[in-house]
């Protein structure tokens, strides 16, 4: 691997700092798209390890959600038609003679997360679930008849004989040229955006206060102590009996985030405001019957929504892969963006620096070997290259550690 080091990395949680962070919470539609996927994934993977003692190739990282339709009134809340599940990708449908049960293991695990992300929503009559999973290979696999005894293994990508034909068994190499970014530590807005988030869709506080969704939506602007957040808050329907029950209850969310983010951030200045678009004369108000959007009309989608680390980060380094639903054996658009930022907290551990890393692959090279590796540090000195090839490396002889962490779901990927 080339490793670059450069210093001056301005860390955005610096006292002077800025930050502009938005969190998608947990019942928003490009959280529960990435979580979707991933459940896919994690079900099909566990699968392969327990029939076949491998994960064969997929991946369900085009996954999108295309909402249904709801009757919401005071009091009164149900669905009128049905969120779709539309499950694009591509999925080895057998392994030799054997026949894997690819759409009710989809179908299972794509129910089974949304039940669990919404207890509200009847998955057996207002989900529909479409698998549209191809096996077709990536380009490479070239046909020639005067080469047919020594065929492409892209030939087999999809459609392998037995296990001799998945070629990352004979060397685990890096399946795109792709770069995964990362940094550490958080800065005050984008821990605020986290816990705020977190408490709110946690299961003591939903117990506690039934009448609030989790589709909650996060945006906050931090410039040195003052920190604006704006807060987008559903109400259940059923659980909400008039406009003044509703507005009452905005106004204790309101307090209840001030009185959170003055926990998390001591000494700041915070002003929050939330739902900002009601109109309460009309009314038109943040009102739903699962306590999430995508009951209605909206959409989700892979990738859209919260990066590997759970935010949205205006001016810090980011990738647009989406790391949900990909394979967790040799796919760099996922585990390069892991990796690094399982690395930058390791760097922040030994040098106390915010460090800033990017692994960057190269198709075809060793996936334990990036091509390139750049990281910047704060400080007037870069982080000595020995240290981030020592860092690097052995994170790197880990992946083991982080993919088993992935299947047992364990680690976030949005």
């Amino acid at each position: 691997m080339d490793v670059i080091t450069t210093a001056g990395l301005t860390a955005s949680s610096a006292p002077l700092g800025v930050e502009v962070v938005e969190r998608k919470g947990a019942g928003h539609p490009d959280t529960l798209a990435d979580g979707t996927a991933e459940a896919i994934s994690r079900a099909y993977s566990r699968y392969c390890l327990e029939t076949f003692g491998a994960i064969l190739h997929h991946n369900t990282d085009k996954l999108s959600l295309l909402g249904g339709a709801a009757d919401v009134r005071f009091g009164h809340g149900n669905l009128t038609a049905p969120v779709q599940v539309l499950v694009n990708g591509r999925i080895t449908g057998a392994l030799g003679d054997h026949t894997i049960p690819v759409d009710d293991i989809v179908t299972t695990a794509a129910k089974d997360y949304l039940a669990r992300a919404l207890p509200l929503l009847d998955v057996e009559q207002w989900v529909d679930v479409r698998a549209r999973l191809t096996q077709a290979s990536s380009p490479g696999a070239v046909h020639d008849p005067g080469t047919a005894q020594r065929e492409a293994s892209r030939q087999r990508w999809f459609a392998p004989r037995s296990l001799d034909d998945l070629a990352e068994r004979h060397r685990l190499f890096a399946n795109d040229s792709s770069a995964g970014v990362a940094y550490w530590p958080l800065g005050i807005g984008e821990q605020l955006a986290l816990d705020i988030e977190a408490h709110l869709t946690s299961e003591g506080f939903r117990a506690e206060h039934p009448y609030y969704g989790t589709d909650i939506k996060l945006m906050i602007v931090r410039h040195g102590g003052r920190v604006q957040v704006t807060a987008c808050v559903p109400q259940i329907a059923r659980e909400t009996p008039d406009l003044d029950t509703y507005v009452d209850r905005r106004s204790q969310v309101r307090d209840l985030i001030g009185e959170l983010a003055a926990r998390i951030a001591p000494g700041h200045r915070v002003e929050v405001f939330v739902n900002t678009r009601d109109v309460d004369e009309r009314p038109e108000l943040y009102l739903t019957a699962t306590g999430s959007s995508i009951e209605s009309g909206d959409e989700g989608v892979v990738g859209r929504g919260n990066r590997a680390n759970g935010v949205i980060s205006m001016f810090r380094p980011w990738s647009a892969e989406g790391v949900s639903g990909k394979n967790p054996v040799y796919h760099v658009g996922k585990l390069y963006n892991l990796a690094a930022a399982e690395a930058a907290r390791r760097l922040h551990e030994q040098t106390g620096l915010s460090c800033a890393v990017a692994l960057v692959s190269q198709s075809g090279r060793d996936l334990t070997d990036p091509w390139q590796v750049i990281v910047q540090s704060s400080g007037p000195n870069a982080v000595p290259a020995t240290t981030v090839h020592r860092v690097i490396a052995d994170v790197m002889a880990d992946l083991g550690t982080l993919r088993e962490q992935l299947l047992d779901g364990k680690l976030a990927t949005a």
